[in-house]
């Protein structure tokens, strides 16, 4: 496991914090020197108070940092307790967090064209990811997937980042493709033109996308979630099972090489 953890405490004020879906909230809040640090793919731990008994911080993705202005965009879903309490806070509430956190993404040399696949509440990351193709000129498309048309985000950002093209899939059918992303990802890596896939969602959702990028002989990471308890790798709550043995998602992870997961 890497040592040292590149996360430390940092405090942060709330900017603004307001629901972008059902059970979706988006989050900024201000951390100058974690926003200068922090790299698309790694993530936070939230230390969110109103809760005593409550003892963990919540470990999040983030979607965009401003190191300019000093902010944090971060998007999640409303799940638990600790989440619940957290879409309860209010601009100028103040806590701590832990981060940067992880390992984020890492696109290869040389790409030119990229794939993300995103599912549920696993757009943030890729949405981040996406800012950094399109500094780099690299160009992408997109699958996006939701339960329904209510708790779909990302489409629309991605859109506006310059994606080739977006292709949405609902659970329901509410909107675009009746179905999972997986099926129209796995149509535009058969097309072929890609140097890189990465995917965060539902580990079933992502286990297919790493066999269609393997298939299609594309290198792919997924970003994996995992309940990182502590963030610096002393815990062991978040482990991965990968064809190097059993690995903290906090330090080696969230952003795994998908052949290396043992899905």
């Amino acid at each position: 496991m890497p040592t040292p953890s590149p996360a430390r405490v940092h405090d942060f004020t709330v900017v603004s914090n307001e629901p972008m879906a059902r059970d979706i909230y988006a989050l900024t809040v201000r951390a100058p020197k974690l926003a200068q640090a922090i790299k698309p793919g790694q993530f936070v731990n939230i230390a969110v108070p109103g809760n005593a008994a409550s003892l963990l911080r919540v470990p999040l993705s983030y979607a965009a940092a401003d190191p300019a202005a000093g902010t944090i965009d971060i998007w999640y879903a409303v799940v638990g307790d600790g989440t619940r309490r957290l879409s309860q806070m209010q601009p100028g509430a103040t806590s701590t967090l832990l981060g940067p956190g992880g390992r984020g993404w890492t696109v290869p040399e040389g790409c030119r064209r990229a794939l993300l696949v995103a599912g549920g509440i696993g757009v943030p990351p890729v949405v981040c990811l996406a800012r950094e193709l399109v500094s780099a000129g690299i160009d992408f498309d997109a699958c996006v997937g939701s339960a329904c048309a209510d708790t779909l985000v990302g489409p629309a950002e991605l859109e506006e980042l310059g994606a080739g093209e977006v292709r949405i899939s609902t659970d329901d059918g509410s909107l675009g493709l009746a179905g999972f992303c997986t099926d129209p990802a796995a149509e535009l890596l058969a097309r072929g033109g890609y140097d890189y896939v990465a995917t965060c969602g539902p580990e079933p959702m992502m286990a297919k996308v790493a066999a269609a990028a393997q298939a299609a002989g594309v290198p792919c990471e997924a970003s994996l979630e995992r309940m990182m308890s502590c963030g610096f790798g002393a815990c062991n709550t978040c482990a991965v099972e990968t064809t190097h043995g059993m690995v903290g998602a906090c330090m080696c992870g969230p952003v795994f090489n998908a052949e290396e997961v043992v899905w």
